[in-house]
């Protein structure tokens, strides 16, 4: 299985299909596998890049989260990026890889083609983010199906995996941790952001959010789907795949 090393530990990643590469971000408390049912939708397309990051997954194993968490799976993304060399790579991040896909781009942007953040949140985190994280990982560690399906991604070390992530979900409230590593509005690539008005898990005002980052950058896109939970790269699988590849290759493979 192919790794590459990032500050003495060692990062799991894959590759897949053929065309102008695009590396998937999973979310927090996920892995790679997360994809693993959206592959024929993007590989006839893309040769697509998926990464486990640290502590996640099949990468090697943490003793806590990095503070600035998002900021530092943006800089895994982009040291993956520069080991493979394969020209501009373009990004799609789902929900805190959405995060870490726009810091990415934000810290590297010669690296980085166009850039998909879904069931994204905003450029900052809502009132009370911290206990919601709390009161939601708690209800997810005694339902089966989210037990099976941090386990199905993260393996038998599922739960201090799961604890871990949400410690610095919380410590991002708490000790008022940065986002990003340069205001969103910054971007030097094209950015199209995606979300659900039905995504229960979005705190934030997005439709407002995305129309304020629109008229501040004319790099930055986005568009609301009326139903579809999150994330919404799974729930609305084939309608998201045919506007990602639209808006990543816009003189039309489909």
């Amino acid at each position: 299985m192919p790794y590459f090393t990032y500050r003495g530990k060692e990062i799991f990643y894959q590759e897949a299909g053929q065309g102008e590469p695009c590396l998937f971000l999973h979310g927090n408390t996920a892995s790679s596998r997360m994809f693993t049912f959206l592959l024929p939708l993007y590989t006839r397309h893309f040769r697509v890049i998926l990464l486990d990051f640290l502590g996640n997954g099949k990468s090697q194993r943490v003793d806590a989260f990095p503070e600035e968490l998002w900021i530092d799976q943006g800089r895994q993304a982009a040291e993956l990026c520069r080991r493979l060399d394969c020209g501009k790579v373009n990004l799609v991040g789902t929900s805190g890889g959405a995060y870490a896909a726009i810091n990415a781009a934000l810290e590297a942007p010669e690296l980085f083609g166009r850039v998909v953040a879904d069931s994204f949140d905003g450029s900052a985190l809502p009132q009370g983010f911290g206990d919601g994280i709390l009161r939601e990982r708690q209800a997810a560690k005694g339902d089966e199906q989210a037990r099976g399906f941090y386990e199905w991604c993260q393996g038998e070390d599922w739960e201090t995996v799961v604890d871990l992530d949400t410690q610095a979900l919380v410590n991002y409230e708490r000790k008022g941790v940065r986002l990003f590593h340069r205001p969103i509005e910054t971007i030097q690539v094209p950015l199209l952001i995606t979300v659900s008005r039905a995504d229960r898990m979005l705190a934030n005002d997005m439709e407002g959010e995305c129309r304020r980052l629109c008229g501040l950058n004319p790099n930055i896109h986005y568009k609301l789907y009326e139903t579809g939970e999150h994330p919404l790269i799974l729930s609305r699988a084939e309608e998201l795949a045919g506007d990602v590849r639209a808006f990543l290759v816009p003189d039309g493979v489909t």
